[in-house]
């Protein structure tokens, strides 16, 4: 019998949502995707909005995060392509957070050393995250942003052998996993009746995968992203240090095909917080800050004339409980 931590798995480049219940899945790596998408009544009926919105729960992956998909994905492909080896390759990877206990999950289960640069504003919960993983964690000056975790990142790329980095920032693998998976999932679950999609922009993956799957297929059909009002560079301002934790990088990554999106709207740090404490309050959804950034532009899409019988799905990346930590919960304890 092959060893348990060089045993090879199948793991194939778009994750197989159809495979029926009634089965062991060989490893946790397969569990990924198939999030659910649920409707916001009591939200809508307050606001009088007369478009249907919905939600896609991206917390149900298995560590919690739309990063899951990314994780998996990147390091399948890297595997088939020859790139990396189990129990000899180093991964490096920045990120503020979800993305590194996306790969650090997936490394674990498949035996590789993960080494993560994150600003050390990244919540605690998700350091004590990764740390669980047996990730190396090395934090990087909060006001350099990503930018900075990014250029750590490459000197520790530069300085040890055999490391590869999975590059959530300009790996084709991240919008190829969202149109294959993502995009399709909300396809199936609304009958081809969706019209709108609001994503927030990190590296863009999730918008441009779906957008490049789904404008196609579909006249009208339109993808809209989110960024930061305190760093909207997408909207022609300077970068600066926000609160919105996994979006708003302050810069425009490889991955985010601009030209596919319909627009981008800056959402506030405040408004962010406020649609993710309203949705827990309202509907029992606790969400995450950057999940309540894509429901506040959501819900300011739904409530335009233009709008009114659309459906409109916005992407949900995390759940509250990774922001206990964080302004999420300020004056709650």
């Amino acid at each position: 019998m092959p060893d348990a931590g060089t045993a090879t798995l199948a793991v194939p480049h778009a994750i197989d949502l159809a495979a029926p219940r009634g089965r062991v899945y060989r490893s946790i790596v397969e569990t990924v995707g198939g999030t659910p998408l649920v409707a916001l009544p009591r939200l809508t009926m307050l606001d009088d909005i007369r478009a249907t919105v919905l939600l896609k729960l991206e917390f149900f992956n298995p560590l919690g995060s739309v990063k899951d998909r990314i994780g998996v994905a990147m390091l399948a492909r890297a595997e088939d392509e020859g790139r990396i080896t189990r129990g000899r390759t180093v991964l490096v990877e920045p990120t503020s957070g979800n993305t590194g206990i996306a790969l650090a999950f997936a490394a674990a289960a498949l035996g590789y050393r993960l080494v993560v640069t994150m600003p050390e504003n990244a919540s605690i919960e998700r350091r004590k995250m990764l740390r669980l993983m047996d990730v190396q964690i090395e934090l990087t000056p909060a006001k350099l942003g990503m930018a900075g975790a990014i250029r750590r990142a490459q000197d520790l790329l530069d300085s040890l052998p055999d490391a590869w980095m999975p590059a959530q920032f300009d790996n084709p693998s991240n919008p190829l996993i969202h149109a294959e998976t993502t995009a399709e999932e909300i396809w199936t679950d609304t009958a081809g009746a969706v019209d709108l999609v609001v994503a927030g922009l990190g590296t863009g993956g999730t918008a441009s995968g779906i957008a490049h799957r789904l404008c196609p297929r579909k006249e009208g059909f339109a993808v809209w992203g989110v960024e930061p009002l305190e760093s909207a560079i997408l909207n022609g301002d300077e970068p600066g240090p926000h609160g919105i934790q996994g979006i708003g990088p302050g810069f425009c990554p490889a991955t985010l095909d601009r030209s596919a999106l319909a627009g981008v709207l800056a959402v506030s740090e405040r408004e962010a917080i406020a649609a993710s404490r309203r949705c827990a309050r309202v509907e029992g959804i606790p969400i995450g800050i950057s999940s309540g950034a894509a429901l506040h532009a959501a819900l300011t899409l739904a409530a335009q004339p233009e709008h009114e019988g659309k459906t409109i799905v916005a992407i949900v990346p995390s759940f509250a409980e990774r922001y206990l930590s964080t302004s999420l919960f300020n004056g709650l304890a």
